[in-house]
């Protein structure tokens, strides 16, 4: 069975607010005079390595991990599965 690399980046839906985001942006971007930035949005990443029968396979399990464990707040929070096979 192959290996694949799978990516979670877990981010808030939008309407809800950033403030780490909007920390970096004021305190860091806006001091050095970055004025064509508007805006920044934070993530986690998690990086998962499995072994499974295919890519869809792969997806559907740390789909699956990440809903039972509860690695994130479905009310405020997305995710997004990328799956690379190595």
């Amino acid at each position: 069975m192959p290996n694949f690399d799978v990516h979670v980046i877990i981010e808030n839906k939008p309407g809800i607010s950033d403030p780490e985001g909007d920390t970096i942006l004021h305190d860091l971007v806006m001091k050095e005079t970055q004025s064509c930035v508007s805006k920044i949005k934070t993530a986690k990443m998690l990086k998962f390595t499995l072994t499974e029968k295919d890519k869809a396979a792969a997806q559907n399990m740390i789909q699956k991990i990440c809903d039972d464990l509860r690695i994130y707040n479905p009310m405020v929070s997305t995710i997004t599965v990328d799956v690379f096979e190595i």
